[in-house]
């Protein structure tokens, strides 16, 4: 426009078609573009690199333009009305349109009395041929004027006025309109306005220091509120009685049903504001543009209550997007699709884009991933079989659940092959409990293996219990002083040097916690080597062999392993072992300290670097990352002093707690220390199946009772909850509560008599089974199985069941729905309590119920309460009753 900005309007029905107005009105097509790389035709324009915008028509026949509004109605279709400076509105056209109606339209002139600027334009969306003009003040004329463009024109206007030439065949008149329809806001200056959806005679306006609403039914009335906020009044389409105005750098939002004062203020960056607008395709989405940026604020109301309420300001969520890089001069929402605007910048660049919603996500238990996009639904669900190391730690638990993970407790090492036997830390953190369990130490909760601490000297038995539990980093930490140093020889080889070793109760535990000893101070290593010749680990028992100074044991595990065909390169490695010479300058010790890295087994690379270490000096052993922790500190029992072991095993715990290294529980145990690691562990895989089920196994108390602990048990529990894994839960609880007496919950419900209130149980040992609908209990038994058919209290009879009206505590006969193995249920082996069919069932709504037998068998066949004239649908109240556990159903 003249002086102005450019402005984008698109075309109410055409949706691939808008104008953009300054000196000018240009009409453009928008299109989808073939490809981004394809040349683009002659007057088209790349808005995105989806779609460009091809120029059809121009007309610059309308000077001094200050506002456009495009005629609402399909016929005719490119009719629009152009105010202009002088306060004249002009009616135009775009394109090739000949009809008669749009022939009698086009050219037509509505003048106002006194010449002002006209500041806005608005169709009456409903009667369209009323067209409303809010001008300047003026102290002796109306802003506000509604105009008829059907109307005829004036045959006695002044010839000093412009003339606008209408092709009537072949004379030519003048078309030009003084007299308005309805004259409004005398006195007073309009600077915006629009049509109320709800009514075609409700016209709101922004005056100069108010909002008003004008009823033509009456126009000596109006309704209206102080305000500063004038500029750009729109209403939201998908919610008529809300609107949107606002003023420099504030924009206020009004409920027209209470319309004394704003429902909220939203304040902008310090520049004032040129364009605020409501999106046609989302509810409750306002977009603000600020002078001279590159950025388009948007508002999300849709959670504002509805209706609004008079204290309690609405929410709402706010956000910035960047279609370009330039300043932004205007934009317009496309009408039909969605989240999609045209910008354009002072230049007349223009730039198609789309704004994304927030995408709200939400993960089923079963680890299928929703979201919700636009208008669209998505779910993406796990296709073809992963690998195990792939598959996330959700489904990893739901697997192990699945097997019995955890719930081993006779062969505690088995649960790392549960776990898919590839994970190693899970396989030395199992192997570490089966070690701790094995060798009785934790088969008393509160003191470890009496006979055991006996045989040690019979030396404060229960403070080295205490250390059990603490780890073999507090297990080697008491024993300082008290290690002896002994000169040992090689084993089956002629060498004379010989090698220091240290021992002392202590260490004897500690290695036998490492697996390198079946009892405390047998040496045998046989079994051992046997057992990972077993597993083929021939690098680690040739490893362990000589660390035991037996190298000819070593040559035979290695050649032993090249002949299976495992790795021929073992024979070489033999080879150079036989070699083996304790002088310093040798040739031999030269290219083994060379050659050693080379060696991609990190036990083939230990060995070399232990034989080419200096006595007490083994860093090339010691800080061998990718060997198991269990055999380096197994290593460095017997190798180091007792300075140089605490030093390295407190250096060894603090990398294990700071990486979350499971192997690291057999130095700090399951203590504190040990719940550190845990939770590091926790954090880094999301794995709280394994945290749980460790912490239970040998705990003491005090750590039970942290809170991190305490957490991670309830997650799991509650995991399993989400997978509709009940009987697993179950199984869970039992569990615990084995390891951990204090975890057992106490009875909550019980059978109260209505007439006394007293329990009608003699034990409280029959836990029920609580749902939404019904209720069970059972009523312990004894061996004759004796009847209860009344209070033990009050001697009241107990409630009949209602089917067949015995007295509940009678024991029932088979019934045609009752199937045997319903009738041998018994949900403990310790406590006998009543055949579950005998359980007293009711429903929590009407109160009616019976033995649980009969009630199952009821409900089967029958939706509705079997009590007459009761139209209860008990079973349908319970919920959770119709689900179907989920253990059977694999992913």
């Amino acid at each position: 426009m003249s002086g102005c900005k450019p402005d984008i309007l698109w075309a109410p029905h055409h949706v691939d078609r808008f104008v953009v107005c300054d000196s000018e009105l240009s009409l453009y097509h928008i299109e989808s573009a073939a490809s981004s790389s394809s040349e683009l035709k002659a007057g088209s324009l790349r808005l995105s690199e989806e779609t460009t915008a091809t120029l059809l028509a121009i007309n610059s026949e309308a000077p001094y333009m200050k506002c456009v509004a495009w005629y609402p109605k399909y016929d005719p279709e490119c009719l629009l009305a152009v105010g202009q400076a002088n306060g004249r509105i002009v009616l135009t056209s775009l394109g090739q349109d000949h009809n008669s109606k749009c022939k009698d339209l086009i050219g037509k002139e509505f003048v106002p009395k006194h010449a002002r600027q006209c500041n806005t334009l608005a169709w009456n969306p409903l009667d369209s041929n009323w067209l409303a003009a809010g001008l300047d003040k003026h102290r002796a004329d109306f802003s506000v004027l509604i105009w008829d463009i059907s109307s005829k024109y004036t045959p006695d206007v002044t010839t000093s006025m412009e003339k606008v030439r209408l092709s009537t065949g072949e004379s030519e008149t003048l078309g030009v309109v003084t007299k308005s329809l309805y004259d409004l806001g005398q006195n007073d200056a309009c600077l915006s306005l629009c049509w109320l959806p709800r009514d075609q005679k409700l016209l709101l306006a922004g005056m100069h220091r108010n909002l008003a609403i004008f009823d033509l039914r009456n126009t000596n009335q109006k309704m209206f509120v102080n305000t500063k906020a004038v500029q750009g009044v729109t209403v939201d389409p998908h919610f008529q009685d809300r609107v949107a105005s606002f003023f420099e750098g504030q924009v206020v939002i009004w409920d027209l049903r209470k319309f004394e004062k704003p429902v909220l203020t939203l304040t902008e960056q310090p520049k004032p504001l040129t364009k605020v607008a409501w999106c046609p395709t989302r509810t409750g989405l306002l977009a603000t543009l600020t002078r001279d940026s590159n950025i388009i604020r948007l508002y999300d109301m849709q959670h504002t209550p509805t209706p609004i309420g008079d204290e309690t300001e609405p929410t709402i969520i706010e956000r910035s997007v960047q279609p370009c890089d330039n300043y932004i001069a205007s934009f317009a929402w496309h009408p039909t699709s969605q989240n999609r605007m045209v910008v354009v910048t002072p230049n007349r660049a223009m730039s198609d884009f789309t704004v994304f919603e927030r995408i709200s996500l939400a993960w089923s238990p079963t680890t299928s991933l929703m979201w919700a996009c636009s208008r669209q639904l998505y779910e993406c669900t796990e296709e073809g079989k992963s690998t195990s190391s792939d598959r996330d730690i959700a489904t990893k638990m739901r697997l192990r659940a699945l097997s019995r993970y955890g719930l081993d407790t006779e062969q505690v090492w088995r649960n790392h092959l549960l776990a898919g036997n590839e994970d190693l830390q899970l396989k030395s953190l199992w192997y570490t409990l089966h070690y701790i369990l094995s060798t009785g130490l934790f088969k008393n909760k509160i003191f470890a293996n009496q006979q055991y601490a006996e045989d040690l000297d019979q030396k404060a038995s229960t403070n080295k219990a205490a250390l059990v539990y603490a780890g073999i980093k507090a297990i080697t930490k008491s024993s300082v002083g008290t290690s002896e140093s002994f000169k040992h020889s090689w084993s089956g080889s002629d060498k004379q040097a010989e090698v220091i070793h240290y021992s002392s109760e202590e260490r004897c535990l500690a290695l036998q916690l490492c697996g390198w000893r079946k009892k405390g101070n047998d040496p045998d290593m046989e079994p051992f080597l046997n057992t990972l010749e077993l597993d083929g680990e021939w690098e680690r028992a040739a490893a362990i062999a000589l660390f035991n100074l037996d190298i000819r044991r070593a040559i035979q595990i290695l050649n032993k392993g090249a002949s299976t065909g495992k790795d021929l390169n073992l024979n070489v490695v033999a080879m150079a072992l036989s070699g083996y010479t304790d002088e310093k300058n040798s040739l031999w010790r030269e290219m083994c300290s060379t050659l050693r890295l080379q060696l991609n087994n990190p036990y083939l690379c230990v060995m070399f670097a232990f034989l080419t270490s200096e006595p007490g000096n083994y860093d090339g052993v010691l800080y061998e990352n990718t060997m198991a922790v269990r055999d380096r500190v197994a290593f460095a029992c017997l190798f180091l002093n007792d300075t140089q072991l605490n030093r390295y095993l407190e250096k060894l715990t603090n990398e294990m707690k700071e990486s979350g290294n499971l192997e690291g529980i057999l130095l700090t145990g399951l203590t504190k220390d040990g719940v550190d690691l845990m939770e590091c562990y926790v954090d880094r895989t999301g794995d709280v199946q394994t945290a749980s089920y460790c912490m239970l196994q040998g705990s003491p108390s005090d750590v039970l009772k942290d809170e991190r602990v305490q957490y991670w048990i309830e997650s799991y529990r509650n995991l399993l909850d989400a997978w509709r894994f009940w009987h697993k839960r179950a199984e869970f609880d039992i569990h615990r509560s084995k390891l951990d007496p204090s975890s057992k919950p106490l009875a909550q419900v019980f059978v109260s008599c209505n007439f006394c209130g007293k329990s009608i149980s003699y034990s409280c040992s029959s836990v029920p089974h609580q749902g939404r609908g019904f209720s069970q209990y059972g009523v312990s038994g004894s061996p004759t199985k004796s009847k209860f058919t009344s209070c033990p209290g009050c001697r009241k009879p107990l409630p009949r069941c209602a089917l067949c009206l015995i007295n509940m505590g009678n024991p029932i006969s088979s019934s045609p729905g009752t199937s045997k193995s319903d009738e041998k249920v018994d949900l403990s082996k310790e406590k006998k309590v009543a055949q579950f069919n005998n359980w007293f069932t009711w429903c929590h709504n009407c109160r009616h119920g019976g033995h649980a037998g009969h009630m199952l068998s009821w409900f089967r066949d029958h939706t509705e309460c079997p009590v007459s004239a009761c139209s209860c649908k008990c079973m349908q109240l319970d919920t959770t009753g119709n689900l179907v556990p989920a253990e059977t159903i694999h992913p």
